[in-house]
């Protein structure tokens, strides 16, 4: 096979390169590793392990990148046909020699690349959700509000997922739409079920793929794939999924929380009438609302992850200091609305989409994503007490919070960012009762007060 003039960087080679490779090479890599100088049987300081020759020029390089655990697939081009080694495992990169600017060339990606592989700018970039159809309950409806037609699949750990469960429970939908939780933990295949000999992930319906005909799925990457086998995109949560049709309606967590708004009103038994009355996007707020969102979803729903997943200083520090200014907003249009909801009385989709992201900042977005300017319970005493406010007096928000799942998922699912998934104890508790205050907090209530702590 005429390979070419290539060199591919490989990340992360665990005790022997040669032990990654799950899968028969083509013959030039096979002769090339056969022939290559002997692999060290354990890590080395030096970055470079090990070197291969491929023949014409071209180089594997077996090279240590903290997070990556093996070759997810090695592909060379040559006068513009591509193979593919069949490796899999470590994150790989090729450069193509000859390239007059050297421009780097991703060869490899995988659902735990949160940044594109050779992306310069080190930035998180999120996908748009794809799947984009309505609940509607106008006449020849694609969609119609059937109660238990549809189900929700979430994460308890997914700030995003979590907002759709929160609606559910405010407009009184627990017997009309069904939910399941998958396990905290994301592979590299995604989302996975839950099994019956799982025991590390307690939680309100985290259970085996519970919908008719799916019995033997145990991915959530199988439910997008049944619907779409050409499915490109990351299998994200929450879809909301109908189960006559067997198609997903919808993956875009900020249209499901507005379409279960007001879809099933109608339906919405006599007893419910403060269910079916509450309206998260009330005409009057509209635009305040709009605007709140943007703002807030980029900047801070959105912001933590910018900054825990940089991969450069420059990313990190630009959207870490966004953040902040942005949660700086926030807690002065909080002194000044006085609560108890972001608009005052009235509680609406920004309370919603902004809370998630609050309750989740001191036990993981400090720590695990390094946005530590200042935690949200020393340092921004209107954020502290709306946040619990909504926790502990809205059993919407409390009984949707599962603090196993959320600690868990962060720190066991970004090797990249935790190699050893190690979880940290703190902080305790994970949310204060209303009535107390971390030390510092009482002691600048005190000293604010002249009152002695």
């Amino acid at each position: 096979m005429n390979v070419g003039a290539c060199s591919v960087r490989v990340g992360v080679v665990p005790r022997r390169c040669r032990a990654a490779l799950s899968s028969p090479l083509p013959s030039a890599f096979s002769s090339a590793f056969s022939s290559s100088r002997p692999f060290p049987s354990s890590p080395t300081p030096s970055p470079l392990l090990a070197t291969s020759r491929l023949g014409q020029g071209a180089d594997v390089i077996c090279g240590r990148t903290s997070g990556y655990r093996g070759i997810v697939s090695v592909s060379v081009s040559q006068k513009g046909q591509a193979f593919g080694a069949g490796l899999t495992g470590f994150f790989a990169e090729a450069y193509r020699s000859g390239l007059s600017s050297k421009k780097q060339v991703a060869m490899a990606s995988k659902i735990t690349d949160w940044v594109k592989p050779g992306d310069p700018s080190g930035e998180f970039k999120r996908q748009a959700s794809t799947f984009r159809d309505w609940i509607s309950d106008e006449p020849g409806a694609k969609f119609p509000p059937e109660k238990g037609r549809y189900h929700l699949y979430v994460s308890y750990a997914c700030p995003w997922a979590t907002r759709t469960l929160i609606v559910r429970k405010l407009k009184g939908l627990e017997d009309f739409i069904s939910f399941s939780s998958v396990h905290w933990h994301m592979g590299e295949n995604g989302w996975r079920f839950p099994t019956p000999a799982d025991t590390d992930a307690a939680g309100e319906n985290v259970v085996p793929d519970p919908v008719p005909g799916h019995e033997g799925y145990t991915h959530l990457r199988q439910v997008y794939l049944g619907v779409d086998p050409a499915y490109a995109g990351r299998f994200t949560v929450p879809v909301l999924f109908d189960k006559q049709t067997g198609v997903i309606v919808n993956n875009e967590s900020s249209e499901i929380l507005r379409m279960l708004g007001h879809a099933f009103d109608s339906q919405l038994p006599p007893e419910a009438a403060s269910a079916r009355a509450l309206d998260l996007y009330p005409e009057q707020l509209r635009a305040a609302i709009d605007e709140a969102h943007a703002w807030t979803y980029d900047k801070i729903n959105n912001g933590v992850y910018k900054s825990g997943f940089a991969t450069t200083q420059e990313a990190y520090e630009r959207n870490v200091t966004a953040l902040f200014d942005a949660l700086d907003r926030a807690e002065k249009h909080l002194a000044k609305t006085g609560g108890p909801f972001f608009f005052g009385d009235q509680i609406t989709e920004v309370d919603v989409r902004l809370f998630p992201t609050l309750i989740r900042f001191d036990p993981v977005y400090v720590q695990h994503f390094k946005c530590n300017l200042r935690d949200i319970r020393s340092g921004y005493p209107h954020l502290h007490a709306y946040t619990r406010r909504l926790y502990w007096q809205h059993a919407a928000f409390g009984d949707t919070t599962n603090f196993l799942h959320i600690k868990n998922h962060y720190t066991r699912s970004h090797p990249q960012i935790n190699p050893f998934s190690i979880t940290p104890l703190g902080p305790v508790p994970d949310i204060l009762p209303l009535d107390d205050e971390v030390p510092a907090a009482k002691a600048a209530v005190a000293a604010a007060t002249g009152k002695a702590s």
